[in-house]
């Protein structure tokens, strides 16, 4: 199954999270879409719970089921909690941190600059958005991409920097210091859920 394409606002409040991290989704109408979503009272079921938990953290990082599979499983074969490596594994994700060092407003943002080539890794170029990154590995923005309108603005509106990272504004770069801690990761994800609904 290809990435999904569709409305990521619809898809935001169905989910009732901000998949573009902006919370602009949630703020009008903080219920799910259609004719009957703010009045709906449907329970849902152990599964529909867990499913619904996979659902939102893949949506947040724009993969698709068989790539999130198979982090899930790599997850599995590392010593530790199999939810929080999982979720580390994704965080190391080359457009996710793109995104986190504050290079792209959006994931979606940062998955184009990593697909049309703006994005360098220890000074060689890579435009594979899942390409994982390992800790002290550089992420900086290609020279002849450094004057992107999209990167300045981002750059400019970009106020926080998580602290397992380093960034340099002026040279547009940035440091992968080390794996993230769990404190760090999304808080509105219940990773355990996910570790059920794969382990059924």
């Amino acid at each position: 199954m290809a990435r999904y394409t569709g409305p990521s606002w619809k898809l935001s409040r169905r989910l009732g999270i901000s998949l573009s991290g902006t919370g602009k989704e949630l703020e009008k109408r903080p219920y799910a879409p259609g004719q009957h979503g703010p009045n709906q009272r449907k329970k849902i079921s152990e599964y529909g719970t867990q499913l619904q938990e996979k659902q939102k953290l893949r949506h947040m990082f724009g993969v698709n089921e068989r790539q999130f599979r198979r982090i899930f499983n790599d997850a599995g074969k590392m010593p530790g909690i199999h939810g929080e490596n999982f979720m580390i594994l994704l965080e190391s994700r080359l457009d996710n941190l793109v995104y986190r060092l504050g290079l792209a407003r959006t994931r979606r943002a940062a998955r184009q600059l990593v697909n049309h080539g703006h994005i360098t890794v220890d000074g060689g170029r890579v435009d594979i958005p899942s390409y994982r990154v390992k800790p002290g590995q550089t992420i900086s923005v290609r020279e002849k991409s450094r004057n992107l309108d999209i990167v300045k603005e981002a750059v400019e509106s970009n106020d926080f920097v998580p602290g397992y990272l380093t960034f340099n504004a002026d040279s547009l770069e940035g440091t992968y210091t080390r794996f993230p801690e769990r404190s760090e990761l999304p808080a509105e994800i219940t990773e355990a859920l996910i570790v059920e609904f794969y382990s059924r």
